[in-house]
């Protein structure tokens, strides 16, 4: 990888359909499959695959899964607070990555489901901490009260615990039709990948340097690499253990992730800038607020595109070797960059 950025590292529904309506992504120079959701022309050899269409489709059947992943029972109290958050909307991305990787390894999205809700059960579960006053301190997310403003700091911390362990759970009662050496080998992916190795010390990195004077690039790439970017490439990894695949599949598709999850961090850096509160569903200017180091800080708002695109540009070549199968991992890694929240 020669991109510079690296080179010094080692919601609900409807309010997010509005924002990927009409996206269509050009790959080229690929063979296809037959799908509805792509079209094919002769005259300049270049693929339009609906972005839209199958991001509405896969995060409808996320949603629809994650209704019915959690009941209230009782103590009713912590199993509403896991539901308001776990059910507020969102992208739902990591879910529809593992998926996506499932279906390119010659998996199911069925076989993928399981592990597709826990991904956004951990999500969730960070978000929900990450707002809390001892954290980032936000009162909004997804275009709601974030979890503590409606329930209490008390009980937001509970939902989060209780979110990571059901997690688990979820994973391993639900999932069929999978070898058990695939299963321990996707938990292993997901308890790093929200670990002291993996997100929660890319947390402690953040909170770390918080109105520092100085922080360097290599820093700053740990936190996002570690906060955000981990548990985007075990989504990817995840999904394609699931179906089986083998080493030598493993590594462009985790390159592949890296990327993709350092590209989707400086968006969101830059996003915090540029877009308002409507649009990002929280609260907009937090990071300069807090005297948080971002990319466009030390990079500079174009620079910073420049770094995303060449990033996302690098997660692409990775999928090449994969052809037609690989189109819809394209089409989100171009998401990722052209998206408004």
């Amino acid at each position: 990888m020669n991109t510079e950025v690296l080179k010094q590292s080692s919601e609900n529904s409807t309010y997010n359909q509005k924002h990927v309506s009409g996206h269509t992504t050009i790959v080229s120079e690929t063979y296809l499959q037959p799908s509805h959701l792509v079209e094919y022309d002769t005259d300049s050899k270049k693929v339009t695959f609906d972005l839209s269409a199958y991001l509405s489709k896969r995060q409808l059947e996320v949603d629809e899964a994650l209704e019915q992943s959690i009941t209230v029972v009782y103590p009713e109290k912590i199993y509403e607070a896991m539901r308001y958050s776990l059910l507020a909307g969102g992208k739902r991305l990591r879910p529809i990555l593992c998926i996506a990787s499932c279906e390119l390894c010659g998996g199911t999205a069925e076989m993928a489901m399981p592990t597709a809700c826990a991904l956004e059960m951990f999500h969730t579960a960070s978000l929900i901490h990450d707002d809390l006053p001892a954290m980032d301190n936000d009162d909004y997310r997804r275009g709601k009260l974030t979890n503590h403003k409606v329930y209490g700091e008390d009980t937001a911390i509970l939902a989060g615990d209780g979110l990571l362990a059901y997690a688990f759970k979820f994973v391993v009662e639900k999932t069929e039709k999978v070898p058990a050496e695939r299963l321990l080998r996707v938990i292993d992916q997901l308890s790093y990948a929200i670990g002291a190795g993996g997100l929660v010390g890319g947390q402690i990195v953040d909170l770390a340097s918080e109105k520092l004077q100085i922080i360097d690039l290599e820093t700053l790439n740990f936190i996002h690499c570690h906060k955000t970017g981990v548990l985007l490439q075990a989504s990817v990894v995840s999904g394609a253990i699931l179906a089986g695949a083998n080493d030598e599949i493993l590594q462009p598709l985790s390159h592949y992730a890296r990327n993709i999850g350092l590209a989707f961090q400086i968006i969101d850096d830059i996003l915090d800038i540029t877009a308002t509160t409507e649009e990002l569903g929280k609260t907009a200017g937090k990071d300069l607020q807090a005297q948080k180091a971002t990319y466009p800080s030390l990079l500079g708002i174009e620079e910073s595109k420049h770094q995303a695109q060449k990033l996302i540009a690098e997660a692409k070549a990775e999928l090449a070797p994969f052809g037609e199968r690989a189109i819809p991992l394209m089409a989100i890694a171009d998401f990722i960059t052209a998206r408004t929240h």
